[in-house]
Formats: C-alpha cells, sequence, structure tokens
C-alpha cells in the first residue's frame, strides 16, 4: 500500500511548507514512500496537517556518507542533523534518503 501521509518533528514543520527542506532521512521502517506519490505533511507531536508534497525519489543512505549537501537539503547544519539522526536512530548506519518536493 502506498502511503499517503509523512509525519515532522514540529520545528522542522516550517522548513518543510516554506521548501527550504527537500529531503528527509529516515530508516527502513520508512523506505516505502513511492516516487510521484502525493503525501499529506502532519507533526509528529499533534497530527496537525501542514501540507502536501511529492515524493521524487528514495535512495539507500549510509549515516556515514551524510554530507554538507544532504545538510543543504534538510536547512540545517550538518552536525545538527548528524545529532538528530543518531537520537532518532541510534546505532543505524543504513538509512534513506527521501528526497521531495513542495505541493503548490
Amino acid at each position: 500500500m502506498i502511503p499517503t501521509s509523512i509525519t515532522f518533528f514540529e520545528y522542522l514543520t516550517p522548513l518543510v511548507a516554506s521548501g527550504a527542506k527537500t529531503i528527509t532521512i529516515r530508516d527502513a521502517s520508512e523506505n516505502h514512500y513511492v516516487p510521484g506519490s502525493q503525501v499529506e505533511v502532519f507533526t509528529l507531536e499533534t497530527h496537525q496537517k501542514v501540507c502536501d508534497i511529492t515524493i521524487l525519489s528514495v535512495e539507500p543512505l549510509a549515516f556515514d556518507d551524510i554530507n554538507a549537501f544532504h545538510a543543504q537539503q534538510e536547512s540545517l547544519p550538518l552536525d545538527e542533523l548528524k545529532q538528530i539522526i543518531q537520537k532518532v536512530y541510534p546505532n543505524q548506519q543504513s538509512l534513506f534518503m527521501i528526497s521531495f518536493e513542495l505541493v503548490k
């Protein structure tokens, strides 16, 4: 079944809604998004709808390969991005980069 929604931490949703954040890095439990599909964005904490995005791609990404390019796409400093990922997905080396664009 194709997912129709995705959640982000509330403090990151303004970056998604403005189009500044164009990727998200997730673990294998969320690698089932389908390129070309449109999904609704909700806040994780309060499940408030924020906007809609179109999934562009889902690609494997090793934690050690996360670099300044990914940080730029996440609209976050690289060290902060890596800290968030380590906190959410401790000891996970195999991750997935989901690229998306804001539906206008």
